[in-house]
């Protein structure tokens, strides 16, 4: 067997451990909920002091759906998922879990959080009656990167959801929602 063969094959194996970890944490988290409540407000106030213009989302959200902590890891084949809480006016209304999968040039893992800002009632109907959706279906997303010095206010706030990645911990920079699947956990 060539070196190739036996690197992805490495790769393939450590991913599929991966995904096997990342499958046990999420359910493991499921069982968890005034745990996942707590993590959840904790994550959305540390949001909030590294990035000022999350307040004025989550001050005119209709919801917040706040993941304290995703998975994700790649080889050329990658995956992601974590569990997450939705507040309604700063009480728990729901739990959900993010996964997605991709493929391309891709290695390395990290940890990170995820808040989404729902700020249209029709948005926010949409993730309830669908019990969650796919990125690039539904409402219309805009992602916040850190660096981005654009302010917030009425003329601004054009979509329905907003979307802000911070907390990563390791060696892997997509931070995107692109083959993203949010699925309501059940009550």
């Amino acid at each position: 067997m060539n070196t190739t063969r036996r690197s992805i094959a490495a790769g393939a194996l450590a991913l599929a451990c991966t995904f096997g970890s990342l499958a046990l944490t999420a359910t493991a988290q499921a069982q968890d909920r005034p745990g996942m409540n707590a993590r959840g407000m904790a994550s959305l106030r540390k949001l909030e002091a590294i990035n000022p213009r999350s307040r004025y989302y989550a001050r005119h959200a209709q919801a917040v759906l706040i993941f304290p902590s995703i998975l994700k890891a790649g080889f050329v084949f990658g995956g992601q998922s974590g569990n997450g809480v939705l507040f309604v006016h700063g009480k728990p209304a729901g739990y959900y879990n993010l996964t997605g999968g991709s493929w391309g040039l891709q290695i390395g893992a990290q940890d990170f959080s995820y808040a989404l800002f729902f700020m249209t009632p029709g948005s926010l109907d949409y993730l309830e009656r669908s019990h969650g959706f796919s990125a690039g279906t539904g409402p219309s997303i805009t992602i916040i990167n850190q660096g981005g010095a654009a302010v917030a206010n009425t003329q601004t706030v054009s979509s329905d959801v907003y979307a802000f990645p911070f907390n990563g911990r390791g060696l892997m920079a997509d931070l995107t929602l692109q083959g993203t699947k949010i699925s309501r956990i059940g009550d």
